[in-house]
């Protein structure tokens, strides 16, 4: 799953009531025993997304170890009418008992169940929730739709299971709903029966799954279908459709269009076919990422529906998405991990395959170099003290969703990266190959893919490289120092100006080259010091390719000489350079004038990711105050120096498709840097162009204005206009079905850093803004200069009703989102003061709040010790 909210997150925005439940000491909190294993779903489910309850009637049949009176399964916030156990054809009746929030139910039976074959049934009805959690429906212009998220523990708010993905089952599915509405599943619909006034939609028996990718989507849906055409590793073409609500049904095209390469380029990577019989890519208007559902995948609107303007950034997010979404068919549904402290194994794979099969696709977008700037954002999360590994040990319900992070996305994914860029693509494959043959429609442990990643490979060296990234938190520092004609590589754990966390060694595979040098120099670093020979050429790169996982530092005279190249880095150096270049500058060793010469070479560099990541960063540092009002004008001007010549040699007009026929770098490149001129520059005739095309654009002229700069112009409107703008652009967005614009005029009014929208915002109670929209302007508002402390504050003094209601996302993974902006020791201290001991007590979002308030005081510890150097490095321009 790729998704911006955790499952947690979402089930606590829905507003259906809960169902009574009674403690029971003990239930288990985590993992079910094996008392009892199912075999077998079979789910008929009446759907009617109009309504607000759906019913069904569950029958599982399972295996039973032992003589039981009583059994732990799930089942959340269920109406269990009947329940019963199916024993040699006569009923046992049973009582249902939710005995916990999370779903954890005790059956009770009135006799003795004996050991062996046994059929539990159950007829039950619930409440569809109104964000991506469970079974949920969204009211779309005038009709009405729904659709499942089930990852991590939320199918058991949809049906009777043993909810756990070390369960892997065939599901036989039939779904009744209205005549006329659309309905699909995992399998493919063999047939449509009459039922009453209703229709009855029955599938045939999908492959075996665990629960959390069964997928049931009902409504009024376009669905547009094709074929994926056969392959070396597959015979029969593959049914492929798209269906999305009707008010996006021109935006279907493109995925029918561009899936099948996808999918044959997994094909060709597995060495083996699709390994289920069909594939559906369904849209979701509230859906946070996307989710994996064995052959019906679930995606946002705004990841799947492209239509002919859609930015760079966009296609290279569908295909990145899409790629990983499709090779969780592999590595996830046909081999799924036991329990989900391994779901860093899902993850992280999916991540680096996203990113890797995405460039093969469309390599003039240049995916692949996404992945390191995700596994280096990462990288400042694992730098702090408080954190977790990869490999994350999982004993309770509660700690699931705290696996869904960037330090399974992002670091994950870049150490697989950097494992396979060691190992050779060919033998990191093989490893792969093996782990789908030997595990196939089953699961798999950690353990066991190490071992088949050394037997594909033949190289048992790998398994402690990635163990020591796997299951140790931090970020290794390689220290780069020339002694005589060789290279002393020192490694240490990288830390924050005044952190002092506790020290780790790794077995790092470390690749060293120089500008203008062909070749490399790789060792396994895993020993605090080793001396390697010094490649010859230019500047030295310490990470070539930047797939490493580590961050490195230099001499003075070598980060000089590096900076000097920045024009000519590829891209993938260019990004570790960045990050290492102010990673320095965060552990108080680099110098501040080395980031304003950085941003000035490197704006040159034909990739936007480099010509505008320093920029980018400096921004960052105006947000946290860290170039104060005295030294701003100064700034601006050095913004303006160096971003507004670089436009003007790629030329600008925001008009739709303007620059259309450019090739995508160079698309991309305009679009920062038009971002880094308008907004930091603050360049009065970028801004007067973006205000004149959105006024245009919001007058009725669709042309006048580019998506690429949407966002940006009516941003730029609402600082104009205050508050009637910000009132307009809210108005129509909860009245139009285009997600773009959408999703761009609830930025731009939440963004605006004016006090008086946010005010507004916040009090605002209109209930055409979906949850997740509302949880999305307070994030924004709470991330804004201007109204960041007004949001945070907001928050601060609601937290209890907050949290006990609609928006009880805030106990979640969102907490360091809404006080990033701060940077200020004592302000740590009041929002711990404030909120931590709620949290502690509750056993909730610990670990994002402890990372949050660790943030802030780095921050705080940053600007105390170094904004005078930094304000005097952009003096001097």
């Amino acid at each position: 799953m790729r998704a911006f909210l955790s499952a947690a997150c979402l089930s606590l925005l829905s507003t259906t009531a809960a169902i009574a439940q009674t403690t029971d000491p003990a239930a288990p909190r985590g993992r079910l025993s094996d008392a009892a294993r199912p075999t077998a779903y079979r789910i008929d489910m009446t759907i009617d997304p109009a309504r607000p309850r759906f019913s069904g009637h569950d029958e599982i049949d399972a295996v039973v170890k032992a003589p039981v009176r009583s059994l732990y399964l799930h089942g959340r916030d269920l109406k269990v009418t009947r329940a019963v156990a199916m024993v040699a054809g006569k009923p046992i009746r049973a009582t249902w008992t939710q005995v916990d929030t999370t779903g954890v139910v005790r059956l009770d039976f009135a006799s003795t169940v004996p050991a062996g074959a046994v059929t539990l049934a159950f007829d039950y009805s619930g409440a569809f929730g109104d964000s991506p959690s469970g079974l949920y429906r969204v009211k779309v212009g005038e009709d009405w739709y729904s659709w499942t998220q089930f990852e991590s523990i939320d199918a058991r708010a949809a049906f009777p299971s043993f909810d756990e993905p070390g369960f892997k089952t065939p599901f036989t599915i039939s779904i009744t709903t209205r005549p006329g509405l659309k309905t699909i599943s995992n399998a493919r619909e063999t047939q449509v029966l009459k039922a009453g006034k209703m229709e009855r939609h029955v599938f045939e028996a999908t492959k075996p799954l665990p629960t959390y990718l069964v997928a049931l989507v009902t409504g009024p849906f376009v669905h547009a279908t094709t074929q994926v055409p056969p392959t070396p590793q597959r015979a029969a073409p593959l049914p492929l459709g798209a269906a999305a609500t009707r008010g996006q049904a021109d935006r279907i095209a493109y995925a029918n269009q561009e899936t099948p390469r996808i999918v044959s380029l997994l094909e060709s990577y597995f060495g083996q076919g699709f390994p289920f019989p069909k594939l559906d890519q369904i849209a979701s208007p509230v859906m946070p990422g996307a989710m994996e559902n064995a052959g019906a995948d679930i995606y946002a609107d705004n990841i799947l529906l492209l239509d002919g303007g859609a930015t760079v950034a966009r296609r290279q997010a569908f295909g990145m998405v899409v790629a990983h979404e499709l090779s969780h068919q592999w590595f996830g549904d046909l081999v799924t991990p036991a329990w989900w402290d391994d779901l860093w194994l899902n993850e992280s794979f999916a991540n680096w395959m996203g990113f890797r099969i995405g460039n093969e696709w469309r390599p003039e977008l240049n995916i692949g170099v996404g992945a390191l700037t995700e596994g280096f954002e990462a990288m400042d999360v694992d730098s702090l003290e408080v954190g977790r590994a990869i490999h994350q040990p999982i004993a309770t319900n509660g700690e699931i969703d705290g696996a869904f992070d960037g330090i399974t996305y992002g670091k994950g994914g870049q150490v697989v990266a950097m494992i396979a860029a060691y190992l050779g693509d060919e033998k990191f494959r093989s490893g792969v190959r093996l782990h789908m043959q030997r595990h196939a429609y089953g699961n798999a442990t950690s353990e066991q893919f190490f071992a088949n990643l050394a037997d594909g490979a033949n190289d048992p060296r790998i398994v402690p490289a990635m163990k020591s990234f796997v299951d140790q938190q931090g970020v290794p520092l390689i220290d780069v120092a020339r002694v005589g004609g060789k290279l002393r590589l020192t490694q240490s754990r990288y830390a924050f100006l005044g952190s002092k966390p506790r020290p780790e060694r790794w077995t790092v595979p470390v690749c060293i080259g120089a500008v203008g040098a062909a070749g490399r120099t790789c060792t396994l670093l895993d020993q605090p010091i080793a001396t390697v020979a010094a490649p010859g050429g230019g500047a030295i790169i310490p990470n070539v390719g930047g797939t490493g996982y580590y961050r490195f530092d230099l001499a003075p005279a070598d980060w000089q000489s590096l900076i000097a190249n920045g024009a000519t880095l590829p891209a993938g150096e260019a990004v570790a350079t960045i990050d290492s270049l102010w990673a320095t500058f965060r552990a108080g060793r680099g110098q501040a004038r080395w980031l304003v010469d950085a941003a000035r070479s490197m704006a040159d560099n034909p990739y936007p990711v480099a010509a505008i990541g320093n920029g980018e960063r400096l921004a960052e540092m105006r947000t946290h105050g860290l170039i104060g009002d005295d030294a701003l004008p100064a700034y601006r001007t050095l913004m303006a120096k160096i971003y507004v010549p670089r436009l003007a040699r790629l030329g600008f007009d925001p008009a739709a498709g303007a620059h259309a026929g450019d090739v995508a770098d160079r698309q991309a490149l305009r679009q920062g840097l038009v971002g880094l001129v308008a907004s930091e520059a603050r360049d009065t005739a970028v801004r007067a162009r973006l205000v004149a095309a959105g006024r245009a654009y919001l007058a009725g002229n669709p042309r006048a204005l580019d998506q690429a700069y949407l966002g940006i112009a009516l941003g730029l409107l609402v600082e104009e206009d205050g508050l009637p703008m910000a009132r307009t652009l809210i108005d129509r967005a909860v009245t139009s079905q285009d997600s773009t614009f959408r999703s761009a005029a609830l930025d731009a009014a939440a963004g605006s850093g004016r006090p008086e929208v946010a005010r507004w915002l916040l009090d605002t109670k209109d209930a055409r803004l979906r949850p997740t929209e509302r949880v999305g302007t307070i994030v924004t508002m709470a991330e804004t200069p201007g109204t960041a402390d007004l949001a945070q504050d907001w928050v601060l003094a609601d937290f209890d009703g907050l949290a006990s209601g609609a928006n009880g996302v805030f106990l979640s993974g969102r907490l360091p989102r809404i006080f990033a902006g701060q940077c200020d020791a004592a302000r740590a201290q009041r929002i711990d003061r404030l909120l931590g001991g709620k949290l502690r007590a509750q056993n909730t979002a610990v670990l994002p709040f402890d990372r949050a308030l660790e943030m802030i005081r780095h921050c705080g510890a940053l600007k105390t010790a170094r904004a005078a150097e930094l304000g005097a490095a952009i003096e001097a321009g």
